[in-house]
């Protein structure tokens, strides 16, 4: 059954209602597997059976009910650097602001990597719009210059960095002396006559507020931002820091010309001392989380630091070095002992060993000769070598990895949605909660002075920054830690489902074994000898692309092979081929049934199939003339992976086209749990669905076309990276290597990131429930301590620092140790035409 997928936009929907008709009225046609209709999004996500009904009986379906239906408008994706963002609720202000434009598919506002990256329908709206929205929300769209974008970055946070501390330095050389002046009086220090409060109060009011003035000036991003926001009814922690500090400036400010009135009893409650430190301690905060977000994204560093900045390119003769970015496909390129391959290409001259450690995590360097591959950004080790470029710019397989795991760190993971919704809601709840407490202790009798230090302590200390960093802090460190292990994960949701897996299918050929098996035997019925029948076999299969075939024309190599007259491949059976006048079938037992042919050498292949070989029977002229075995070597890190796989509680499956018989030899060579053999390639992803429909969360591992369906049916597909293109795109996770323990590596690296976040939200969330009812003074009603708002604006900035913090344990993360794999000359197939 062909089952097609497909994704409309349905118009005039008002209500979840209507979504719900649509769905019931599509339910009831026959051929429909799945009718998802999104009313926020107005999509309809279909599966259908072409075969059973046609798109036109679908629309007019829609139309029946009342509601117009078009084609899926062709979306663009655009990344864009944003400045100013200082919590989760400005991410949501951005995203609220998108949203109102018409056109917008998707927004995802990453505050902790400072971007937007939207998808939008290019026939509605502009890219220029979009950046008129992020500014009508009060924050700055950046430009970025693809070329330059490792060296952009770089200086943007660098900038940024130096710009916090300078601000800093200016607000504490103010705030240490305006502290001094305030408080100094109280635990006995002396200040001069001129600004002591008993003698000159005035004096001693005045030169705090002039010293608060700098302070306020250092810090007015949260004054101009935070009152915007606030005046656009989506408050955020700036809006928190302004209010509460604001009003303990002016109510110094009404203390002062109270004392100029002749009030001298307001010289101690000024409260400009209590503003000053908590702007002091917020940018001291700020400084150390851009410092550590810093570190968080030094995984993408690392890979857009491989690329040279020039290549020696050979022109008329000559070589000549030109900018990396100036390289053309076809231009010849020289790479000497020591230097970095500056794009991909082919060896056209010279023999050498290329490290590849930090594309694949691969240790031993991979000897290279002439027609072999090399991927830009690995170094030459030892000998000088001329190659054919093929892949330049943004197509090189280095490009390519950089932009997956850009995707991924910039993506949310579910568990992150939680977070977005509470933090939406966040600013206004806390700003209610400040004035309902304050309110309610000036009622009781506290006084106006107690219930000011209430209200501000509440708005300081309940700033969301912790819980807006939580999880793309660790989903960025996460996976980065697996870039580095050659364990590229396409973004926030794999990651988090691999950690659920349960179930773990592998494909056999190319996955578990080496995928270059080898003919072992050569049985014959008697007309044929060994020989004839070899080149017989390999003349037939010399127009087919399956290992096995492969494997046949390799053992005939050096032999005369006769013309074929006609081919014909049968999918998941074998071949059929005209030689000689000769009608020969050259397949497994399934094809030999099918034929209807006598199988006189059963005994044979049962024994065959036994040792862990596939036979592969030969027929001509309808009668079996022998069986050529050809056999496939495990990979030495097959076992050892699937031993690890069980003591994480994991169960392994093997899915394969092979006879039952060949399939249990290699399970039990390497410990499976359960085969599945005799598939055919269409079956796969419907082996996968019944392992799913068991209630078990299912990892497909895989490395061909004919897997592609079934990584894309599992919870989580992985794609060997030595695999197809096709494998790669359908799957989740890339495995750079082939080798199955970094499946182990992805799975605990997915627990450990898991872990992590929760802990992050834990402590966030913690920190926020316990934090409120303290700062409102829930403990100085049972007699306890009044939170100061200076304690509480140092314990808001810890609590952000210590989630960067606790997000950057991950870089400690070890993979499980790796097998050497000698003579491995694998690369990595990543890009799209590289067959």
């Amino acid at each position: 059954m062909k089952v097609i997928e497909k994704e409309l936009n349905v118009i005039g929907m008002t209500c979840t209602s209507c979504a719900t008709a649509i769905e019931k009225k599509l339910g009831k046609i026959e051929g429909i597997e799945k009718a998802n209709v999104n009313f926020a999004t107005e999509k309809l996500s279909l599966k259908f059976d072409p075969e059973k009904v046609d798109e036109e009986i679908i629309k007019k379906a829609i139309k029946d009910v009342g509601y117009d239906v078009e084609e899926h408008m062709k979306e663009k994706t655009v990344t864009i650097p944003i400045e100013g963002m200082t919590c989760a609720s400005c991410a949501n202000a951005i995203t609220k602001e998108i949203n109102k434009l018409d056109g917008i598919i998707t927004v995802n506002v990453n505050f902790a990597t400072e971007k937007a990256v939207v998808s939008y329908d290019p026939n509605v709206t502009r890219l220029s719009k979009i950046k008129k929205a992020i500014e009508n929300a009060g924050y700055k769209p950046l430009e970025v210059n693809s070329k330059d974008s490792v060296d952009f970055e770089k200086e943007r946070r660098e900038k940024e960095i130096k710009t916090l501390w300078r601000k800093f330095l200016v607000s504490a050389i103010f705030s240490i002396p305006l502290l001094y002046i305030s408080m100094g009086h109280l635990l006995g220090l002396n200040l001069p006559v001129s600004i002591n409060p008993e003698t000159n109060p005035f004096n001693f009011a005045l030169i705090q507020l002039l010293l608060v003035i700098p302070i306020v000036i250092a810090g007015y991003k949260f004054y101009t931002i935070g009152f915007r926001n606030l005046f656009k009814l989506s408050p955020n922690m700036d809006s928190l820091i302004a209010i509460g500090t604001s009003a303990a400036i002016l109510y110094g400010l009404f203390g002062t010309i109270q004392i100029y009135l002749g009030n001298t009893e307001y010289a101690n409650d000024l409260y400009f001392e209590t503003a000053g430190v908590i702007v002091t301690l917020i940018l001291l905060g700020k400084y150390l989380e851009s410092v550590t977000k810093g570190r968080t994204s030094e995984a993408i560093k690392k890979l857009m630091g491989l690329q040279p900045k020039t290549a020696l390119v050979f022109q008329d003769g000559k070589e000549v070095e030109i900018p990396v970015d100036e390289v053309e496909v076809g231009d010849i390129l020289i790479v000497k002992p020591g230097e970095k391959i500056p794009v991909d290409g082919i060896i056209i001259e010279g023999y050498t060993s290329v490290d590849e450690s930090m594309l694949t995590g691969e240790s031993i360097p991979v000897e290279k000769n002439v027609n072999d591959k090399v991927i830009g950004g690995s170094i030459n080790k030892n000998g000088s070598i001329k190659f054919k470029a093929t892949k330049v710019g943004k197509d090189t397989a280095l490009a390519q990895i950089i932009k997956l795991v850009e995707d991924a760190q910039g993506s949310k993971a579910p568990i992150a949605k939680m977070a977005d919704v509470i933090s939406g809601y966040f600013v206004p709840i806390v700003i209610s909660i400040a004035i309902i407490a304050a309110i309610a202790w000036y009622l009781s009798g506290a006084g106006q002075i107690f219930a000011l230090t209430i209200f501000i302590s509440v708005l300081v200390i309940a700033c969301p920054c912790a819980l807006g960093l939580a999880t793309p802090t660790a989903i960025m460190v996460g996976t980065g830690k697996g870039a580095e292990y050659g364990v590229l994960i396409k973004g926030g949701e794999p990651l988090e489902t691999t950690h659920k897996i349960n179930t773990i299918v592998f494909d056999k050929t190319g996955t578990i074994t080496e995928g270059k098996p080898k003919v072992t035997d050569i049985y014959t019925s008697g007309k044929y000898s060994k020989d004839e029948l070899l080149i017989i076999a390999a003349s037939a299969e010399k127009g087919s692309e399956h290992p096995l075939g492969e494997a046949i024309v390799k053992a005939a190599e050096g032999k005369t092979l006769r013309k074929v007259d006609s081919f014909m491949a049968i999918p998941g059976h074998g071949i059929e081929v005209k030689i000689d006048n000769m009608n020969v079938y050259l397949g497994n037992l399934k094809l030999m049934k099918d034929k209807n042919i006598e199988i006189t050498l059963s005994k044979e292949a049962s024994k065959l199939a036994d040792e862990g070989k596939t036979p592969m029977f030969i027929a001509i002229d309808g009668k079996l003339e022998g069986i050529i075995a050809v056999a496939d070597t495990v990979k030495p890190s097959s076992a050892k992976a699937i031993e690890k796989l069980h003591k994480m509680g994991i169960k392994v499956a093997m899915i394969t086209g092979d006879n039952k018989k060949t399939a249990e030899a290699i399970a039990k060579q390497v410990g499976i749990d359960i085969v599945l053999a005799e598939v055919l390639p269409q079956d796969k992803a419907n082996e996968v669905k019944k392992l799913q429909n068991d209630g078990n969360i299912v990892a497909m591992v895989g490395d061909g076309v004919n897997d592609a369906p079934a990584l894309a049916q599992a919870n989580v597909g992985i794609a060997i990276g030595s695999g197809t293109d096709v494998a790669i795109e359908s799957a989740d996770i890339v495995l750079m290597k082939s080798d199955l323990e970094d499946v182990v590596t992805a799975i605990k690296l997915s627990k450990a990131t898991i872990r992590n976040i929760k802990q992050n939200l834990f402590w966030a969330f913690g920190y926020n429930t316990a934090g409120i009812p303290i700062a409102a003074g829930l403990l100085h009603v049972f007699a306890g301590p009044l939170l100061s708002p200076m304690i509480a604006a140092a314990a808001m900035s810890f609590s952000s620092v210590s989630v960067l913090l606790n997000a950057l344990r991950l870089k400690t993360f070890k993979k499980s140790p790796v097998i050497s794999q000698e003579g491995n000359k694998k690369t990595m197939k990543i890009n799209k035409d590289e067959k």
